[in-house]
Parts: structure tokens; C-alpha cells; sequence
């Protein structure tokens, strides 16, 4: 999950100086500059690149805006015709300085610290592109699926495309693995899920390895529950992140046995710090710590969090290694 934001000040600083968080993003000293402060800062085992989910709608042409306390704006994309007008591609130029970033950031790095990079699942990122933001439930984007299933696999065939170029890219640019977050997998029923999140992601894993077939990849269906062993399955990704909603036992018997989990401290008790965080903690690693973890949040860190909290957690985790 996202390490860098704004519960550190230091990248605070950067933002501020960037001027604009799509600047951030395309600025490769300042973003390589921001995804080393979380391991400067707490000396975690990996570091993820700083960037975002939206940069691939941005290089397939579409207007993306990020507007202070309301997210990401983008123009929506609900028309067949203007799906039918999208380019085959992703422009490589404009995607051109998140693999320089990469570069620099795996200069700076001890080679013992793992690079991720990431992008975002075709259903997650078309539910963005369609509703043109983010809602409560992406209904626009799960009403045209059901009304126009034609245009919408059009679309996410274009992401399909986008993804395996991008994320082969990020790993010649120096990623170690990189990481497909489906962030709105779970509000599909059963068969859309199948259609809409497990087949892409199954194209993607297997776009990637023709070009690299020593391609380490990490699946994050979020929201999965049940599905996620037909996920694991399916789709041959090497890693899957859960979330803290998971059922330990059935994560252990249908999904830890096959690949390694990556997770899954609630956020909420990292902000609750304390007793709550020192629980939370020993529940992820006793209900996993016997098979392969990564340990991790089973979301993206919230801006409120205290940097105490993550010292504490950090402290926990290792201590029970020791």
C-alpha cells in the first residue's frame, strides 16, 4: 500500500514544493524523492512507488484532476462513442517519467530493500474513468457494464493493453514485483467478478510474463472475500494483498497454501494506536505468520495516522521475529 502521504511532513514539504499532485507524480527527482522517505524514515523491507492509479487514463488522453478535499476528477467516459474514440494506446511519453523515477529511486536504494511498483486493475480504473470520480458504490460504472457490455469490454481491453505495457516498463525500469490493485473488485456479484476482474487480471499476468517470464506480480482483489481462491487460481499472480475484512481460516486453507498473502492490518487500528494496535498486530501475524506474509495494512495509510503509531507497529512486527 501506499507508504508516502500526508501524515509525514517531510512529504508534506515536497508537495508543496511540486505545486500540484499529478506535477508529484511526473517529476521523477521529487516523486523517487518521496517514495524513499517512508523507508528513510521507519527502514521498511520495501519500497513502493510513488505515483497513481489514474496516471494510465491521463496517457490515454483523458482530462485526470486532482482537486484538494475531493479527490480525483477526471471527464467522465460514459458515451460508447467516446469509448469507441479512445486510442489502441497509452502515449509511452507521457508514462515516460515513472520509469525514470523508478531508476533513481533504485540507485538510492540498499540493495537488500525490494522496489514494488503498481497499477491500477482495468475494472478499477474504468469505474473511475466512467463515473468520472469516485462515488459511494461506482454505479455508473456497474449500470453501463450491465446496459453496454460490448463498450465496456472495449474499454477494458484498451486497460488490459495499457497494464501489460506499463507494468513490463516499471519492471525494466528496476521494480523487483509489481502490484495490481483492484480497489473495486468486491462490488461485483459473482460472475461480473469473473468477467471483470479475474479474466483482466489473468491476461495481464500473462502479458507480462511473455515479455518477462520471471515477472514477480501481487494481485489485490479488494472486497473478494469467497472469490479470492477462484482469483488466486485463475489469474497465476504470485502474491494476493487481503484486506482486513478476510476469514483467517479460509484465507489459510484456500489461498496461503497456493501463494503468499500480503496484509492485513486494519488502517483504523494503526490510527486507534496503543493496546488495540499491539492486538491487531499479533491477530495478522498468528493468524498468518506460519506461512508466507507480507506483512502490510490491508489498505492505503490515512492521512490522520500518527508516525508514532507506525514506529510502534514496526517495532512490533520485528520484535516478534526476533
Amino acid at each position: 500500500m501506499r507508504q508516502a502521504g500526508r501524515y509525514l511532513p517531510e512529504y508534506r514539504e515536497v508537495r508543496a514544493k511540486a505545486g500540484g499532485f499529478l506535477n508529484l507524480c511526473f517529476t521523477p527527482e521529487l516523486a523517487a524523492e518521496v517514495t524513499l522517505q517512508p523507508v528513510r524514515r521507519f527502514g521498511f523491507d520495501a519500497a513502493i512507488l510513488f505515483s497513481d492509479i489514474l496516471i494510465i487514463p491521463h496517457a490515454l488522453g483523458r482530462s485526470v484532476r486532482f482537486e484538494a478535499g475531493e479527490g480525483p476528477r477526471l471527464d467522465p467516459l460514459n458515451r460508447v462513442e467516446d469509448i469507441e474514440a479512445l486510442p489502441g494506446k497509452a502515449d509511452a511519453r507521457i508514462l515516460a517519467p515513472v520509469y525514470e523515477t523508478l531508476r533513481l529511486v533504485k540507485r538510492e536504494l540498499d540493495s537488500k530493500v525490494t522496489l514494488l511498483g503498481f497499477c491500477g486493475a482495468p475494472w478499477t480504473v474504468a469505474t473511475y474513468m466512467i463515473a468520472g470520480g469516485g462515488t459511494s458504490d461506482q454505479a455508473p460504472a456497474r449500470l453501463l457494464a450491465y446496459r453496454e457490455p460490448k463498450a465496456v469490454a472495449m474499454l477494458i481491453d484498451v486497460l488490459i493493453d495499457a497494464c501489460i505495457d506499463y507494468l513490463s516498463a516499471q519492471l525494466e525500469a528496476g521494480a523487483d514485483a509489481v502490484q495490481l490493485f483492484d480497489t473495486w473488485a468486491g462490488i461485483l456479484p459473482p460472475h461480473e467478478f469473473a468477467r471483470w476482474s479475474i479474466d483482466p487480471a489473468k491476461r495481464i499476468v500473462a502479458g507480462v510474463r511473455a515479455r518477462m517470464p520471471n515477472a514477480k506480480i501481487i494481485g489485490f482483489p479488494r472486497g473478494a472475500g469467497a472469490l479470492l481462491p477462484d482469483y488466486v487460481e485463475k489469474t497465476g499472480v504470485d502474491a494476493v494483498s487481503i484486506d482486513w475484512a478476510a476469514e483467517p481460516k479460509m484465507i489459510r486453507e484456500r489461498v496461503q497454501n497456493h501463494v503468499a498473502v500480503q496484509g492485513n492490518l486494519d488502517p483504523l487500528a494503526l490510527i486507534a494506536g496503543g493496546d488495540a494496535l499491539d492486538r491487531a498486530v499479533d491477530e495478522v501475524l498468528s493468524s498468518y505468520g506460519q506461512g508466507r506474509l507480507i506483512f502490510n495494512l490491508g489498505h492505503g495509510i490515512q492521512p490522520e495516522t500518527p508516525i508514532a503509531h507506525v514506529e510502534q507497529m514496526v517495532r512490533r512486527v520485528r520484535g516478534s521475529r526476533a
